[in-house]
């Protein structure tokens, strides 16, 4: 009798173990939270790897536009010691120091309807030479009216082809940009709101040179990505907006169906911490600096 009891005991414990580990088997593929070796055992690894996978599918079609003729220079990688990793402070504009100038990216973006802002700190001293040419490509209008050709939940979201500008290319749209490339430099990890420049694969690059003009932003930590792409800014405010845009219904290539637009992005020099406007679920959002706006959007939001 004992032994028809215990039988069962057991019986049942390894059906209650076999269905909590059905139950977990899903947390497997959802977005690593925080900075995980490559080579680390653990269900985060895996996402990593995912993450890596995805990756390489999204710059598969400008890899095929490029064939095997891949335009770069001779010379090494540009990278300087170990990652350099974002302290609290950079991290939190709210704590910049009053005296402190930071160069900020105002991207205003529209979709759904609506207008709403992103804005991104640049890193020309880990990055000089990706920064000054998307300065460049900022000032004189480049990006403006550019579309988002690239939106997957919990990864990325892509934008800067021109070919973008043309509704009627969608089948190229991922392929564009590469009339001038950038030497890598890369120096900074992939987290949460990084903003780095696309580029072909190393079996066409392997200097691993960025796109003239393409450029994504993470939406998770994912170490895989280190020491493969030039990481140059950090959203500091508006990743509310990232996420949403990378919730839109998109197409069999994850290009999201209604257009969702560049307005314009302009630079500014910032001096002193960001005011804190109000908070969302995905962080603080922070008003605009004054002189990132229109002399009717100074007057209004001095008179409101």
């Amino acid at each position: 009798m004992k032994t028809s009891f215990l039988t069962c005991l057991l019986i049942f414990g390894c059906g209650s173990l076999l269905n909590a580990q059905q139950a977990r088997a899903p947390e497997m593929l959802r977005p690593s939270t925080a900075p995980v070796a490559p080579e680390a055992s653990s269900p985060t690894a895996t996402v990593d790897k995912l993450a890596e996978e995805a990756q390489k599918s999204l710059f598969q079609a400008a890899d095929q536009s490029g064939g095997g003729a891949a335009s770069q220079s001779s010379g090494p990688i540009i990278s300087s010691g170990p990652m350099r990793l974002p302290s609290p402070v950079a991290g939190n504009p709210a704590l910049w120091e009053k005296d402190s100038t930071h160069k900020l990216a105002i991207v205003d973006v529209a979709f759904g309807g609506m207008k709403d802002t992103i804005m991104i700190e640049l890193f020309p001293g880990d990055a000089p030479q990706t920064v000054a040419s998307f300065i460049d490509r900022c000032d004189s209008g480049f990006y403006n009216g550019l579309a988002f050709h690239r939106a997957i939940e919990g990864f990325i979201v892509q934008t800067g082809d021109p070919l973008t500008s043309d509704e009627s290319a969608r089948e190229k749209w991922g392929t564009g940009g590469e009339d001038k490339t950038l030497p890598a430099e890369i120096k900074r990890p992939h987290r949460i709101g990084a903003v780095a420049m696309a580029r072909r694969s190393d079996k066409v690059n392997p200097q691993r040179r960025s796109n003239g003009s393409q450029f994504y932003i993470t939406l998770g930590n994912y170490a895989s990505l280190d020491m493969k792409y030039t990481v140059f800014g950090q959203v500091v405010s508006g990743l509310d907006v990232v996420q949403n845009i990378s919730r839109m219904p998109v197409d069999a290539n994850d290009c999201p169906v209604a257009r969702i637009e560049v307005k314009s992005i302009k630079i500014i020099d910032h001096k002193g911490p960001l005011q804190v406007q109000d908070a969302t679920a995905d962080g603080k959002r922070y008003t605009k600096p004054n002189s990132a706006r229109s002399f009717v959007g100074r007057f209004l939001h001095r008179v409101w």
